[in-house]
């Protein structure tokens, strides 16, 4: 046998190991989202509290809005879902994306926790979710007035998310003090 094939499992398996290695800066909650600085996928879904009433991206355009992916069965949007309430009784519009739910649930879980959502897009299939790359909830993106993606995040929203990563750019968007 060769000696030289001896080293090749090594080599692979220092090749990895830097590989590994230099992936552990990264922070798994910034994906890239192939959508920022692109329009709001078009959409034409039923509302969560009203399944006969149909909501549409043009439902939100012209206000600057914080689209919220949820769903009863994720248990981090249950972390969320105070500073959204908060965040909703300062004045920030927040648009619910309820994601592969089920509607009873999804209402009774509002009207346990607080609804702080303008309205909520139904997406039971999950169609618009997938149009946006969600890759699970919670997910948010904020949307500017003319409804183009401006931010994502995947995770959780807390003060300290909103301090660094929202805050500043919402009220640049929106021209007021958030």
């Amino acid at each position: 046998m060769n000696r030289l094939a001896l080293f090749v499992p090594l080599a692979l398996f220092a090749g990895l190991s830097l590989v590994l290695l230099l992936g552990l800066d990264k922070d798994p909650t910034e994906l890239p989202s192939a959508l920022v600085g692109e329009p709001f996928p078009a959409f034409n879904l039923p509302s969560l509290m009203a399944e006969q009433q149909f909501v549409t991206e043009q439902d939100f355009k012209g206000d600057v809005v914080l689209v919220n992916v949820w769903a009863t069965w994720c248990f981090a949007c249950r972390i969320e879902h105070p500073m959204l309430n908060e965040l909703s009784a300062k004045g920030v519009k927040i648009i619910g994306l309820n994601y592969k739910d089920q509607r009873a649930e999804a209402k009774e879980w509002l009207a346990e926790r607080g609804n702080p959502y303008q309205f909520n897009i139904f997406d039971a299939q999950g169609q618009l979710g997938i149009d946006l790359g969600v890759y699970g909830a919670p997910e948010t993106f904020l949307v500017d007035a003319s409804g183009i993606v401006r931010h994502r995040r995947v995770g959780v929203v807390d003060e300290r998310v909103w301090n660094t990563e929202f805050r500043a750019l919402y009220e640049q968007l929106n021209g007021s003090d958030q």
